[in-house]
Parts: structure tokens; sequence; C-alpha cells
């Protein structure tokens, strides 16, 4: 089974709070509506867009895409 860029993500969350990184992980990490169990970008894309207010810049959720990609 494919790990989801959601565990991916948790990595992240213990950091400094003025690191945009983290703070879309922590951000992630409260949304309980948030596709914890998928490795589709374009869900997660197309849910940030909609929903991801905690996220400053979809640029961030790119570059962790292609770590993702490059990690998996």
């Amino acid at each position: 089974m494919a790990r989801s860029f959601y565990r991916y993500l948790l990595r992240f969350r213990h950091g400094r709070e003025e690191d945009p990184v983290v703070r879309f992980a922590n951000g992630a990490y409260d949304d309980h509506s948030f596709p914890k169990g998928s490795a589709d970008y374009e869900e997660l894309s197309v849910y940030l867009e909609l929903h991801g207010d905690y996220l400053e810049s979809m640029v961030i959720f790119d570059e962790l895409w292609e770590q993702f990609l490059h990690e998996a």
C-alpha cells in the first residue's frame, strides 16, 4: 500500500512555527476533513485550493509533493 501524502506531511509538524511548511503540516493535522489516505495530486490540490486556508501558497504544497514523490 502506498504511503499517503498526509503521513509524509506529519513529519514536519514539530519545528519552528515561523516555517510555512510547519504551519501547513499543523494546519493539515488540525483539519479533520483533510484527505488523509490520499496519494493523488489532483485530489489533494483541489482540496487545498478549496479548503486549505492554512496553506499560505500552493507553491509550498507543490514543493512538498515533489519531495514526497522523490522519497516514496
